[in-house]
């Protein structure tokens, strides 16, 4: 087992040589950005997939989960993200941001969605956002409170983790992951990459990318992964937590001779973290 997994951790590295870091405990600096250098510096970028939390002013209305992802061209923002906790927000409706930055700063406003216009207000830095937001029109209106926001870790190279059935066997994955640095049309960020499995079962697997709800993305601290494997697909829902650069969620497998259904805890990291 130690061998075979010695074997897998050298070869993930020597694919990944030259890809920069992952996740970064030590430094806090969260996993490689994807955009590279800012040709024109200004001091406030915001681009980046997001997780917003909300906590109502009204009684009796309950916290929302905000996620998705936040653009920007000079002083100009937009975002694309998805509502999920209210009965009078869809979860898979999306909403469309576009809003101001002006000195760490930022003001938004979404299109209607069902009636309903979101604005949210804040001022953002060091990797968070906190401020207000307010609902006005349709069945959310009045509907209003404090909102705290986090940017959520650019997710790359080595993926190791175990998978562990309902029956209470464990068997392990690696490989090495990518994601894509920039959102598709439904505020997601696709992820791809090759693992192998230390199980009779499945050998070897292609994480399909795709795009919220399906495929293999992340959206906010959503991830999402399809596996394709030789015997059968591989479908995980988990929760990235951003400060141990952990995802843990379920799973099943179907389409084999191996289906099951289980949990996972998942580690995402560079191949230099020892």
């Amino acid at each position: 087992m130690k061998h075979w997994a010695n074997i897998l951790w050298l070869s993930a590295a020597v694919l990944l040589c030259g890809c920069g870091g992952g996740y970064d405990a030590a430094g806090k600096s969260g996993f490689p950005d994807p955009k590279g250098p800012d040709p024109t510096p200004h001091g406030q970028d915001i681009v980046t997939n997001w997780q917003f939390s909300t906590t109502s002013a009204v009684p009796g209305k309950s916290p929302l989960t905000i996620s998705g992802s936040i653009d920007q061209s000079g002083n100009t923002a937009t975002g694309i993200v998805h509502v999920q906790g209210s009965a009078c927000f869809d979860r898979l409706a999306i909403v469309g941001l576009t809003g101001d930055l002006t000195s760490g700063n930022i003001s938004l406003s979404s299109a209607a969605v069902a009636g309903q216009v979101i604005t949210f207000t804040g001022s953002f830095g060091g990797g968070t956002l906190t401020g207000t937001y307010a609902v006005e029109g349709g069945c959310a209106d009045g509907d209003h409170g404090t909102l705290n926001g986090s940017e959520i870790p650019y997710i790359a190279n080595i993926l190791n983790g175990t998978f562990t059935t309902s029956g209470g066997t464990t068997f392990n994955v690696a490989g090495d992951v990518a994601q894509n640095a920039n959102a598709d049309p439904e505020g997601s960020f696709g992820i791809s990459g090759k693992v192998a499995f230390n199980t009779s079962c499945f050998t070897t697997g292609t994480i399909t990318p795709g795009a919220f709800p399906s495929g293999s993305f992340i959206m906010g601290t959503t991830v999402a992964l399809e596996i394709e494997t030789t015997n059968g697909t591989f479908v995980f829902l988990g929760t990235l937590d951003r400060d141990k650069g952990e995802i843990s969620g379920d799973y099943t497998v179907s389409g084999g001779t191996c289906d099951q259904t289980g949990t996972a805890l998942l580690v995402v990291s560079s191949p230099w973290d020892y």
